[in-house]
């Protein structure tokens, strides 16, 4: 005997077939429009790359090979997906070293826009109450072999790139990616951001520079930094600490360089870190805030490390299935993108899994024949093997009398 539930599950296409309809079609042929990613293109088509890699993220494949035999193996169920037919490891090579990658880039970020402006993301945690937005930004460097990807170079033996994000806490999600070379300064890559004014951004001691401090405050720009173990500064004026609270200190830097570079008055917050049985010395320019509110936007700073750490174990971005400058950078936007959608599908979860565990078990079911909904809510339940027969309904000319295209 059926359930109503079984009859909705086999009516559907296939998890991954679901996954891909939360993306816009129409913004991703105005993108290859916009960027001529099918410039002399035979047949293989933008989409079928994009579906390929996807497919590369989420089913962790290892090589091109496992990708195209992937795909293969699954043939009939490719036409769900947009696909003619799975592609060839020499076709799909030659395509992500040579179709641009900032299509996908745009195409990522009109895909978290979209998801943004719909709140189909994770919320801040209910920790602040304040209304600025909360940024964090840091950087992570992925390791190269420097004889597969001698463009890459960053040590005499090592090669990497590095990956700069500014982390927005709203959704934990990135307002701003760059990807660069790995032996590229931290504070070079801060100096591109243009930041809103009111917004506070949280980030490591890599980042000090009284400089780039001082634009900010100039653009009404707050940050919560730590403070250099050998700067120099001078107190102006102390308020009361309590708990973990060691110091709160209104200063000026008093150092050569630093006083014209920043002449600015700042705040020092010393906060005793239990975890770690140690003094934490922060520094910031915002003054009107408790000092235990400055302490809790440098511990929430930890989301950031906590997007890279997803992002690397879940997702292939430390082996790459191309070894070009732009195969690497397709895989990583391309990756960034199936973040995006495992987001939105945590999001949505009623289980209360993590992360890891979604991921592993979408990776196990991309093809399954389930409603993606229900399948969030009991992700065990077993569909039925065959479909319901149903008697189809048609309605007759009239009762007692034969249609009127019979003969007598």
């Amino acid at each position: 005997m059926t359930t109503e539930e079984d009859n909705v599950m086999v009516k559907v296409a296939s998890l991954f077939s679901q996954l891909l309809g939360v993306v816009s079609r129409a913004d991703f042929g105005r993108l290859v429009t916009e960027h001529r990613g099918e410039r002399n293109a035979k047949g293989f088509t933008c989409w079928t790359q994009l579906v390929a890699m996807l497919f590369c993220q989420l089913a962790r494949a290892e090589s091109l090979r496992e990708i195209c035999n992937g795909l293969v193996c699954c043939e009939g169920k490719l036409v769900h997906l947009g696909v003619r037919a799975a592609p060839n490891k020499s076709t799909l090579s030659y395509a992500n070293q040579h179709r641009p990658a900032e299509l996908f880039e745009a195409f990522f970020w009109a895909t978290l826009s979209r998801l943004r402006a719909a709140k189909q993301l994770a919320c801040r945690k209910p920790v602040f109450t304040f209304k600025n937005k909360l940024l964090s930004l840091d950087s992570t460097t992925v390791s190269l072999c420097l004889s597969l990807f001698p463009w890459a170079r960053f040590r005499r033996t090592k090669g990497g790139v590095k990956l700069h994000v500014l982390l927005d806490h709203d959704d934990y999600m990135p307002c701003w990616l760059l990807i660069t070379e790995a032996k590229q300064h931290d504070v070079r890559a801060a100096r591109l951001l243009n930041l809103p004014e009111g917004s506070i951004v949280a980030m490591d001691r890599g980042y000090n520079d009284y400089s780039l401090f001082s634009s900010w405050i100039e653009r009404g720009v707050f940050f919560v930094t730590r403070l250099k173990e050998d700067a120099v500064f001078e107190v102006v004026s102390r308020r009361k600490a309590r708990g973990v609270i060691r110091a709160d200190q209104e200063i000026r830097l008093t150092g050569a360089d630093a006083v014209a570079k920043c002449p600015h008055a700042l705040r020092r917050v010393v906060v005793w870190d239990d975890e770690g049985n140690r003094e934490i010395v922060l520094l910031t320019n915002q003054l009107e805030f408790p000092p235990e509110t400055i302490a809790a936007i440098y511990k929430d700073r930890w989301e950031i490390e906590l997007f890279f750490k997803t992002l690397k174990q879940n997702l292939k971005v430390k082996t790459f299935v191309g070894t070009s400058e732009n195969a690497l950078r397709i895989q990583i936007w391309t990756a960034l993108l199936a973040l995006l959608l495992l987001k939105w599908l945590h999001h949505l979860s009623a289980c209360g899994w993590s992360f890891a565990n979604l991921a592993a078990m979408l990776r196990l079911n991309l093809f399954t024949y389930r409603d993606l909904t229900q399948w969030l809510k009991n992700p065990s339940n077993t569909p039925s093997i065959a479909p319901p027969l149903e008697q189809l309904c048609l309605p007759l000319a009239g009762l007692g009398q034969p249609p009127a295209w019979t003969t007598t």
